[in-house]
């Protein structure tokens, strides 16, 4: 069995049972898989600041480690920026942990040449492209499209959205010479089936990827014991530093 947290780190449910019904649709038979997402009111509802980012990542961090606790065998950050997925990775010691941007990019390099990701505004696209170059696929990156819409208007009138994406990815294909979509957030769900039929390309989902690629770590971890190596940069800190500095005494929903 895997059991799978997404983490959605946003102060609002608004999207969690969307995911919910996602997720279940496509996950293995042998997959049990959750959605959280932080205490409404506590926070921001949306990470399109960076400063909005930074404020979620101590919860972020604890609700990891919690889900450790909790016998999950992944955890997934739900968020395109891939906020604090080092950190996180740090204070797992064995679960594993991954993020939209990593895993959707891992994928669209895989299956084509070259991808263009569709984001909602352009404020977005400096950190976005930080984490291409950071990944090491920015040899692979045709353009960055943007639909000019914020977080929560992907799902308010889908016809546009779905249109606003088709003409980007149109131009991205025929101009940029991608021959991948990557959904550049996780709000932008429901869309890549149908799309991809019309584009003729693969188009990445940004919270299905992470989904499916935590489903095939947990799988090599289960069965070939490969996951994410302690000996260097993800070396989790040591135990009496955080018992010292109690840094998983604050409640969640305290921060």
């Amino acid at each position: 069995m895997k059991k799978i947290l997404f983490i959605n780190p946003l102060h609002t449910d608004v999207f969690d049972q969307e995911f919910r019904e996602q997720f279940n649709h496509y996950k293995s038979p042998d997959t049990v898989v959750d959605v959280v997402s932080f205490e409404a009111g506590a926070g921001p509802i949306h990470l399109e600041y960076s400063c909005y980012e930074a404020m979620v990542i101590p919860e972020l961090i604890r609700t990891v480690k919690k889900a450790e606790e909790d016998g999950y065998d992944a955890a997934i950050i739900g968020c395109f920026y891939d906020p604090a997925l080092r950190a996180c990775r740090e204070v797992a010691n064995k679960m594993v942990i991954t993020a939209p941007a990593e895993a959707a990019l891992h994928l669209a390099t895989t299956l084509g040449e070259n991808f263009s990701i569709l984001v909602g505004r352009k404020k977005w696209i400096p950190e976005m492209k930080e984490n291409v170059y950071k990944y090491g696929f920015g040899h692979k990156l045709s353009s960055f499209k943007s639909l000019e819409l914020g977080v929560h208007d992907f799902q308010k009138d889908p016809a546009e959205t779905k249109r606003r994406i088709r003409e980007a990815a149109v131009e991205a294909i025929e101009k940029d010479g991608a021959d991948v979509i990557v959904l550049g957030c996780t709000g932008e769900f429901g869309f890549f089936e149908t799309l991809q039929d019309e584009l003729g390309v693969p188009v990445i989902d940004a919270s299905l990827s992470p989904f499916k690629y935590a489903e095939f770590l947990v799988e090599l971890k289960q069965k070939l014991a490969w996951t994410h190596s302690k000996k260097v940069g993800y070396q989790s800190p040591p135990a009496d530093e955080v018992k010292d500095f109690k840094l998983f005494n604050i409640p969640l929903s305290k921060i």
